[in-house]
């Protein structure tokens, strides 16, 4: 059984390349990267390393010969060629290798999802499902450290505006999870990827816990908090972008209960030991 982790020197997609190491062997692992010579550096010895983009569907078919099972890891938005083009030929390319079951990481609740982060996944588990291929999506929600900002100390310590809830969870958490799906013999079509639903109050507590100090936690309006950044030397539209970051949270986006996240990799890490993960404590 051969399996491959598709941008797998970016950081979820290194902590999944590791974890299916130790769950396959590295012997039984590829590793598709746009560059060949840091694929070499950042990735476990005896990982195959394959090269192809996103943007040339040609390189993927290539890239995917041979492989059963494939961890398709979402793009990064904004880049030359749009991601739902870039996410297109990902699935004809999967088609064309013959690749038998394909998991992606995707966005929390995608199927019903009106958020605007959820359109290009809503597209690409459109087109998994018709491509026919057995599936599973992989529906992340928040990364904790996206919330640096509020966590490190800073002129924006403890100040947000989303007046909402999220299921924090590590990054390398939802990593490793994705590899052990993979890995798995019968997984499930839909997994919802999340932590215990908390809110920024509830944060901020876990803070204290993690830091020994107490925490004084601010809300603002958006408006507030993107002067608040201004402040801080970052230009309006940068400061606009940073805010945006709470917004799938304000509107309810990432509001879900689920134990999947837990029961792929039998518990997480408590969210005052994660915040000193992230914390560098």
């Amino acid at each position: 059984m051969k399996y491959a982790i598709s941008a797998a020197t970016g950081k979820l997609g290194q902590t999944a390349v590791r974890t299916l190491v130790d769950e396959v062997g590295a012997e039984n692992v590829v590793a598709i990267v746009r560059d060949g010579e840091k694929g070499k550096k950042l990735l476990p010895a005896g990982v195959e390393i394959r090269v192809a983009d996103y943007g040339d569907e040609a390189a993927l078919v290539k890239a995917l010969a041979g492989i059963d099972k494939l961890l398709f890891i979402s793009s990064q938005p904004g880049g030359a060629i749009s991601r739902d083009n870039q996410h297109k030929n990902m699935v004809e390319a999967v088609k064309a290798a013959g690749v038998g079951y394909v998991a992606y990481t995707s966005f929390p609740m995608a199927d019903k999802s009106n958020n605007w982060l959820a359109a290009d996944h809503q597209l690409t588990e459109k087109l998994i499902k018709e491509s026919g291929v057995k599936h599973s999506f992989l529906r992340n929600n928040w990364y904790l450290e996206n919330e640096l900002t509020f966590l490190a100390p800073g002129p924006a310590s403890q100040v947000y505006w989303a007046n909402n809830y999220a299921g924090w969870a590590l990054e390398r958490e939802y990593a490793a999870a994705a590899a052990k799906v993979l890995a798995s013999e019968n997984p499930k079509e839909v997994y919802e990827f999340a932590g215990p639903k908390r809110d920024y109050k509830d944060l901020a507590q876990e803070l204290g816990k993690a830091t020994g100090q107490e925490v004084t936690v601010k809300q603002v309006s958006q408006e507030e908090y993107v002067k608040l950044l201004e402040g801080m030397g970052l230009s309006h539209d940068v400061a606009a972008m940073y805010a945006s970051f709470q917004q799938p949270i304000d509107d309810g986006s990432l509001t879900e209960e689920s134990s999947d996240l837990e029961e792929v990799l039998g518990g997480l890490t408590p969210l005052d030991q994660a915040i000193k993960e992230v914390l560098g404590r």
